[in-house]
């Protein structure tokens, strides 16, 4: 019996030392970079590859060059102290290296697309131990794989390059409100937040709390004309806190918070929740809560088959969070109105058949490269292809 190791790579030259003495010995092998995950991907593993002491970040000109051990928490003040952005997620221990690799949604994502979709070239460590680098014109199957299908699929990637964007002062306005019918206000939240300017984000959640129904905005570079529209879709004045003039590492600090135990399931949307769903939907809503992200602009801009990354067509994405069975109850309430496709960073262990929802017509090209880098399949999870 084969007892779990934890191996602590510095160098790529001991990723592959570990990569191959995984696969003499007969080891399930899995790698972990940053380790914020919402399932645990390391059940089954004999050897986990820890990436953390991979972590440089480099940036020249446009191009940051990044090691796949560090974390959000790491690369923005990095990339922001060379006049630097890069469109990503929220949380400062997410790990940049998972984030890429199934896609990579955030709060200037209308704005510059995913994370995935600003990476230009990866290096990683192949089944057999081969240094590999790949981009558009070296390994382009591998390239294409590795913007948005998830990670652990395909070889251990070591470094990423992605063409930044330029840092600017950003915006954000946020309300918490008791609304007097938040039916009527997801309603407008549908029909309105995927067709806004591309430089704009603004994020709904609904919730319980002490037994109120209560619910938050988020907006992105608003304009005065978007803080009305703000209060139209609120169906009446409510206080904003408004702060200008944030880098988007404080943006990013603005929003963390204590991590917390929850259970969550999501689905994307292609059509807004009809009213009987979504009447349904709220009357359940005690007990857990309800987070909204507009997806369209340039997330939509890209074509479903360009990347990896399938759900291109999608208008936003709902997560369920709460207990277990709330979430299950409510999943499956608004899954009637889903399109059937989940975001890779967000794993479902209880989809019945998970490959078909995370990947959609991409499924079939991904198993082909699967088959062509990785045919013993010694990269495997769960929830392989």
């Amino acid at each position: 019996m084969i007892t779990r190791q934890v191996v602590r790579c510095r160098s790529v030259a001991e990723v592959v030392a570990a990569i191959k003495h995984a696969r003499q010995s007969g080891a399930r092998l899995v790698p972990r970079g940053g380790g914020h995950c919402f399932t645990d991907r390391l059940s089954g593993a004999d050897v986990v590859l820890d990436m953390t002491g991979l972590r440089s970040i480099s940036v020249v000109g446009d191009v940051a060059t990044i090691e796949a051990g560090a974390v959000l928490g790491e690369v923005y003040p990095a990339l922001d102290a060379a006049g630097r952005a890069l469109p990503a997620g929220c949380g400062p221990t997410v790990g940049i290296t998972g984030l890429t690799l199934g896609g990579g949604i955030g709060l200037i994502g209308r704005a510059h697309g995913l994370t995935c979709d600003r990476l230009i070239g990866a290096q990683v460590v192949l089944a057999d131990g081969t240094i590999a680098d790949c981009d558009a014109t070296r390994e382009p199957d591998l390239f294409w794989a590795l913007r948005g299908a998830g990670g652990g699929h395909f070889a251990v990637v070591t470094k990423l390059h992605f063409k930044t964007v330029p840092a600017t002062p950003i915006t954000r306005i946020s309300a918490q409100w008791a609304p007097p019918d938040p039916e009527l206000l997801a309603a407008a939240w549908q029909a309105w937040a995927p067709e806004i300017p591309d430089n704009l984000t603004v994020n709904l959640t609904i919730g319980v709390r002490a037994g109120l129904v209560g619910a938050s905005l988020l907006a992105v570079e608003p304009t005065r004309e978007l803080v009305r529209e703000l209060s139209d879709l609120a169906g009446h004045e409510i206080p904003f806190d408004l702060r200008g003039g944030m880098s988007l590492p404080e943006l990013k600090g603005s929003f963390n918070e204590p991590v917390q135990q929850h259970h969550t399931r999501s689905e994307f949307f292609a059509r807004s929740l009809s009213d009987r769903v979504l009447t349904e939907l709220l009357d359940h809503q005690p007990g857990g809560r309800l987070s909204f992200t507009a997806m369209g602009g340039a997330y939509n801009r890209v074509g479903p088959d360009a990347t990896a990354f399938a759900h291109r067509n999608e208008r936003f994405l709902l997560e369920h969070v709460g207990t277990p069975g709330w979430v299950d109850t409510s999943w499956a309430i608004a899954h009637e109105d889903g399109s059937g496709r989940v975001y890779p960073n967000f794993p479902d262990p209880a989809l019945a058949n998970g490959p078909p929802a995370y990947h959609g017509e991409n499924l079939d090209r991904l198993r082909a490269v699967k088959q062509l880098y990785d045919p013993d399949r010694f990269f495997d999870f769960p929830q392989a292809l």
